[in-house]
C-alpha cells in the first residue's frame, strides 16, 4: 500500500511538473510561437461552430463555439486569447467558412449573431487575463467564476447587436438572444472549467499579482 502511495504521488508531481513547464514555455514563447498558436485556436473555433442546432423560437443557434472561447483564455492567455478570436473574426469575414452553417462574409458579423462574434474576443480576453495575473484563479471554482464572466460578456454583446439588427427592445432581445441558451452554456463552463483547473499549473509562471 506504501508503494503505491509513493508510485502515485510520483505520478502526481510529474504531471505538476509537465503542466507548469507547459505554461512557462507559452509564457515565455516567441512572439511567432505565440500567433501560430492563436490561429489553431481559430479554426478550432471555426471546428466547434460547425456543432450547432437551431431552437425554433429564436434566430440564434446553439453552438459549440462558446466551449472553444473559454478555453482559449486558459490555454494562451492574456492578449493570445483574444487575439485567436480576432483571427477567427476576420477571417471570417474575409471569406473562410467557418462561422456557424460554415458561413463567411461580414453580412454575418453585421447580422444576428455577430455581437456574439465580437464578444467571442472581449471575453477570451478577460479570461486569458485572470489566468495569468492570478494563481488562485486556476481553481475549479476561480476559472468557473471567471467563465460564467465570460459568458455574461458574450450575452452583452450578442444581445445589444440583436436588439438593433432585429429593432426589438431589451426584454425581447434577452428572451431571444440570451435566456434561451444559458442552461447549456454553464454546463459548456462547468465541463471548460475543470478542463481549465487540470491542466493550469497552481504555482506561478509569470507575472502573476498574487505571488509578488
Amino acid at each position: 500500500m506504501s508503494e503505491f502511495r509513493n508510485e502515485f504521488k510520483n505520478i502526481l508531481e510529474k504531471y505538476d511538473t509537465a503542466r507548469y513547464n507547459l505554461f512557462k514555455w507559452r509564457f515565455e514563447s516567441t512572439f511567432a510561437n505565440k500567433v501560430v498558436m492563436a490561429l489553431i485556436f481559430a479554426c478550432l473555433t471555426g471546428v466547434f461552430a460547425q456543432l450547432r442546432f437551431y431552437l425554433p423560437y429564436t434566430p440564434v443557434p446553439v453552438t459549440g463555439q462558446v466551449f472553444a472561447v473559454l478555453l482559449s483564455g486558459v490555454i494562451l492567455g492574456k492578449w493570445y486569447g483574444g487575439l485567436s478570436q480576432g483571427f477567427y473574426t476576420i477571417l471570417g469575414v474575409l471569406g473562410v467558412p467557418w462561422f456557424a452553417d460554415g458561413k463567411a462574409g461580414l453580412e454575418i458579423l453585421t447580422g444576428v449573431t455577430g455581437g456574439y462574434i465580437v464578444g467571442f474576443i472581449a471575453a477570451s480576453l478577460i479570461i486569458g487575463w485572470f489566468t495569468d495575473s492570478y494563481v488562485r484563479s486556476r481553481s475549479f471554482i476561480g476559472m468557473f467564476s471567471i467563465m460564467l464572466v465570460g459568458i455574461a460578456i458574450i450575452y452583452l454583446f450578442g444581445v445589444v447587436q440583436l436588439s438593433l439588427v432585429l429593432g426589438v427592445n431589451a426584454q425581447k432581445a434577452i428572451a431571444l438572444g440570451a435566456l434561451p441558451f444559458i442552461g447549456v452554456d454553464v454546463y459548456k463552463a462547468l465541463i471548460a472549467s475543470a478542463i481549465a483547473a487540470a491542466v493550469a499549473p497552481r504555482a506561478a509562471y509569470g507575472n502573476e499579482i498574487d505571488s509578488r
